[in-house]
């Protein structure tokens, strides 16, 4: 497969080196967070044009350069890659008289910090907001925490899987008849990096009207909870508690997986009323025009009776005939892909939802980003950094010279 290339893309894909500057071009982030929530926000950033500068522990680094295997040919991590490209790496001891100073320059010339420590854990080196803010009063702090800046449990550590349990999201996720169900990636994290990404565009936008910067407070468990979405609704609504329904849908019927011949399964989303007709047209059944199956609500009460009837039909045909029959009928139906083909469908392609760095002698190929902006579109500049790789040029613009530098890394301080 052909992947997208590199420094931007015109509409064709091709690479256009330089010619287009992102949307966030001239904005500057010092990226104090590690691991995936934070990094990943700091990622989108970065794909959108801002100036990410990446502070690491001297010789050790972000946590995930260690998550291997699978690494690529160079040794980077595949999960480090995931969530780093287009930044500078930095590395600075932050528990250093002077690795502080160092942070504190590059915080006067930054309009943006994000960091995900516990709360109060930056406070004792003076790098948390209502120091900092003082002497940057635009500067915009982007906190992420597990539980929050505020509540009985803010100084709780928070891990995403921990969270998924905590917040009912597990409760939904998995089998009816058998145990809780984590998401398969770490989808907490991710969702809050997105909602953390989202706060940091308002401010900037705040700002704008203001002059003045501000706090940003994204919390894992807020995340999480706001995932529940419709079913966190449904108790709100009903007071019940929601049950865990596998591949069921709480609110529509059918919108599941179903098994074709042989086992193969399928998923059949049918979203409305017209939608189950067109269905039964396909099956040659009557089940539309049924009072316990003609409108969605009558649907939900009489699940068992109707899936199982479906199951039925759809074990006695192959699912290649089921999704061509029922894709030119007009009724929502998917094949259920692994990994590898999903990225291999043509459409990826098309999108462009794969980023190989092979023109900057990297080995890295990465996932994509999804945004797609028509006039400052998303740009891939950089493969995912060395640990330190760019610590002698940040530290030579903050006016270090050469023997000063070799001293702080003699001391490890950088």
């Amino acid at each position: 497969m052909n992947s997208v290339l590199s420094e931007s893309t015109g509409d064709n894909g091709s690479v256009n080196k330089g010619a287009l500057q992102g949307a966030l071009h001239g904005i500057r982030v010092l990226d104090l967070s590690r691991v995936l929530a934070g990094p990943s926000c700091t990622q989108v950033l970065a794909d959108l044009g801002a100036e990410v500068i990446k502070v690491e522990r001297p010789n050790i680094g972000d946590e995930t350069r260690h998550w291997a295997p699978p690494t690529f040919s160079d040794d980077t991590s595949a999960y480090y890659a995931t969530i780093n490209r287009n930044k500078k790496s930095l590395t600075v001891d932050i528990t250093t008289q002077a690795g502080q100073t160092i942070i504190k320059q590059l915080i006067a010339e930054s309009d943006i910090v994000v960091e995900n420590f516990k709360v109060g854990g930056l406070k004792k080196y003076g790098l948390d907001y209502d120091s900092l803010k003082q002497d940057n009063p635009r500067l915009i702090y982007a906190s992420l925490t597990g539980f929050g800046q505020t509540g009985p449990d803010a100084k709780r550590p928070g891990y995403d899987y921990i969270i998924q349990g905590l917040s009912g999201l597990m409760s939904i996720t998995g089998p009816s008849d058998g145990e809780p169900h984590k998401v398969g990636v770490a989808v907490v994290d991710l969702f809050a990096g997105l909602q953390l990404t989202i706060g940091i565009q308002a401010a900037l936008l705040a700002r704008q009207k203001t002059g003045l910067g501000q706090q940003v407070d994204v919390a894992l468990l807020d995340s999480a909870l706001a995932m529940l979405a419709n079913v966190g609704m449904n108790h709100l609504a009903s007071d019940k508690i929601p049950p865990r329904l596998g591949n069921q849908h709480p609110n529509i019927v059918p919108y599941q997986v179903f098994a074709a011949e042989e086992n193969a399964h399928f998923i059949l989303a049918c979203g409305n009323d017209h939608q189950f007709a067109k269905l039964c047209e396909v099956l040659e059944v009557n089940w539309h025009k049924d009072e316990r199956f003609m409108t969605n609500p009558a649907r939900v009460v009489h699940r068992e009776q109707l899936c199982d009837a479906l199951n039925t039909r759809f074990a006695k045909q192959p699912r290649a005939y089921w999704l061509e029959v029922l894709d030119r009928a007009g009724v929502p139906c998917g094949a259920i892909h692994n990994v590898a083909e999903a990225l291999a469908m043509p459409q990826v392609e098309a999108r462009q939802m794969i980023v190989d760095f092979k023109s900057f002698g990297s080995p890295v190929k990465a996932l994509g980003n999804p945004i797609k902006l028509s006039s400052s579109p998303i740009t891939y500049r950089t493969p995912p950094p060395c640990l330190s790789e760019h610590t002698d040029s940040m530290l030579a613009d903050l006016g270090y010279d050469s023997e000063t530098i070799a001293k702080l890394k003699a001391d490890g301080i950088v």
